[in-house]
């Protein structure tokens, strides 16, 4: 369940009718998602989304993640809109939290996508790239370097011997001398957070890239690494060569990867298996028992780091 703030339907409609979206009809949880509150929201209007963004998403951060979606709306590709209330703001609170209104956008993920909606997401990646490359605002990684060392030594003061295991084999990535892969190349806005459940599908199309609140400034080529991680491996975290090859492909197909990026793609994989793990030991290790999400297995992407690291070795 992803509803972490309670909203009433007389909670809702002060904030609601700032929007001129008329009578509010539905105000339905959705359940899918682990990091903010959603609701389907039904007005004489339309359909759309309320979010409320929880503890995890810096409301530092929303006019850049907001403002993405819509700059990538605005040019063409299946991202969501934010509304703008009567004073022109897209943020406002609600709850005590802030809040956005956003367009549904139709379609469902695919838990188990054909070799066509690979090629066909890795398309609409490259293509977000190329078209954000003149979005100017920018935001620091907020899951980079120094955010993954913290969480590193934060789980070494509960880590049990299993645990310890697990983290020895990411000190290669997170040691403070550790060289950076995706220094010097390319540079714009990502993504990161790119997972087959943020985007939808209306039968072979994709029809809405979603939740933008990972999104951040940084390589390119380190967004492929993350959608690679996410998109070409089982659920056990073993990989599946025709799923890579086919999203890498969709992605070269639009937006060719340079030589350095190509050489620096294994080592990137690595550190966003490793991203991945930590967060999800994190959580595990220090779960609040009041949120009523159950935190995800950390030993998939521990898997994906060794089969990266792999690739690395042998490049």
């Amino acid at each position: 369940m992803a509803v972490f703030t309670p909203v009433e339907e007389a909670e809702a409609e002060p904030f609601i009718s700032r929007y001129g979206l008329g009578a509010l009809r539905a105000l339905t949880p959705i359940a899918e998602g682990v990091e903010n509150t959603n609701y389907r929201l039904d007005t004489e209007g339309g359909r759309f989304v309320l979010t409320l963004f929880e503890g995890r998403t810096d409301a530092a951060a929303l006019p850049f993640c907001l403002g993405l979606t819509a700059h990538a709306a605005a040019r063409g590709l299946p991202c969501a809109r934010p509304l703008k209330d009567v004073a022109g703001h897209t943020i406002g609170t609600l709850n005590g939290r802030p809040a956005a209104i956003l367009e549904w956008l139709p379609g469902a993920w695919k838990g188990d996508p054909s070799t066509a909606d690979l090629t066909r997401a890795g398309e609409l990646l490259a293509r977000f790239h190329l078209v954000s490359a003149d979005f100017r605002s920018e935001r620091a990684d907020p899951v980079g370097p120094s955010t993954r060392r913290a969480l590193f030594d934060r789980c070494l003061t509960r880590a049990d011997a299993a645990d310890l295991a697990l983290l020895e084999r990411m000190v290669p990535w997170v040691a403070p001398e550790a060289p950076d892969p995706a220094a010097g190349l390319p540079r714009g806005p990502i993504h990161a957070d790119y997972f087959p459940d943020n985007l939808l599908f209306e039968g072979d199309a994709p029809s809405g890239l979603i939740d933008f609140y990972f999104a951040c400034t940084g390589a390119l080529a380190y967004d492929l690494a993350i959608a690679l991680s996410a998109w070409g491996f089982d659920a056990a975290g073993e990989p599946r060569p025709g799923a890579l090859r086919a999203f890498r492909t969709g992605y070269e197909s639009v937006r060719p990867l340079s030589p350095a990026e190509a050489a620096a793609l294994p080592a990137l994989g690595a550190v966003a298996a490793v991203r991945f793990t930590l967060t999800r030991l994190h959580d595990r290790l220090f779960h609040d028992p009041t949120r009523l999400v159950t935190p995800k297995d950390p030993a998939p992407f521990l898997r994906r780091l060794d089969w990266w690291t792999d690739q690395a070795l042998a490049a």
